[in-house]
């Protein structure tokens, strides 16, 4: 074997070993942040929702490792509650906009013609708004509160989801294995959910941990604004408006709750760098 073939293998290695590492920190931190909302009520030192009024704005002490806020209420407990409505937001923030839109961008890219322009065209108007005002528009006519926010992402986010199938049926329905499947005699649902979408869906799985980080903190800003999860339940977003008033003296209250938003924001995004490199949507 030659140097240089020596040398592109040792080349190639070192690549795919940096995917595996990135998969694998990405896996760990999510992982972390699902045992810490699993585990809740086993590792939450207080109640999330109990108001102390003699430990009001405690800085961070071996009594309370994150301190307290203006409430007397523990921080580090609260951002462990936390975990479980942030986690809930950035999954069902992602699911029902991509399956709306999978099966949306599907049927548009299959039978084409007027259904294809059609779709296409609400998509369009969808995306002639700014993707924040158009949600918030729809959260104030619903009312605040989380099923509000999962209504606005579902009736928003899904026209990203819905290109990206599109295009990728629009190339595989004229592939050889989908024309063997119509000379079968397939119906038209078994060609488009058994032969055509998963040979078409990596895209949009990728797609949909970079997603995961926009609802995130869409969930958070929704709830700083106060549209979103409403007081006194355990939100990051919640945490963080909550402490903005004593930025200056009590900077743990926001402080923490930021910082989770940030290290989950991370964990999904190199994910979904990772996956993509791995599945060669990126290249």
């Amino acid at each position: 074997m030659s140097a240089g073939a020596v040398s592109l293998s040792a080349a190639g290695w070192k690549v795919f070993l940096g995917r595996r590492t990135m998969l694998v920190v990405g896996m760990s931190i999510l992982l972390f942040f699902v045992l810490i909302a699993i585990a809740a009520p086993v590792i939450a030192p207080y109640d999330p929702i109990f108001q102390d009024g003699a430990a009001r704005l405690q800085p961070p002490s071996f009594l309370h490792p994150f301190g307290t806020d203006n409430f007397g209420r523990d921080i580090l407990s609260r951002i462990i509650w936390g975990a479980r409505i942030d986690l809930q937001i950035a999954f069902l923030g992602v699911a029902l906009p991509f399956v709306i839109g999978t099966v949306v961008g599907t049927i548009a890219g299959f039978f084409g013609g007027i259904v294809d322009a059609v779709f296409m065209r609400i998509v369009d108007i969808i995306l002639a708004f700014p993707f924040l005002v158009l949600m918030l528009s729809i959260i104030t006519i619903l009312g605040p509160g989380l099923s509000s926010f999962y209504i606005a992402m579902a009736l928003v986010g899904w026209v990203s989801y819905a290109r990206l199938i599109r295009a990728q049926i629009l190339v595989l329905k004229n592939s050889d294995y989908a024309v063997a499947a119509v000379s079968l005699g397939f119906s038209r649902t078994r060609i488009m959910f058994r032969h055509l979408l998963p040979n078409a869906i990596a895209g949009s799985i990728v797609f949909s941990m970079s997603d995961a980080v926009l609802v995130l903190l869409s969930g958070a800003a929704v709830s700083y604004l106060g549209l979103g999860v409403q007081p006194p339940v355990a939100e990051w977003g919640v945490m963080v408006a909550e402490g903005q008033s004593f930025i200056t003296t009590a900077w743990w209250i926001t402080l923490f709750p930021g910082l989770s938003i940030v290290f989950l924001a991370f964990g999904f995004s190199i994910l979904g760098d990772a996956l993509g490199e791995l599945l060669g949507v990126h290249e």
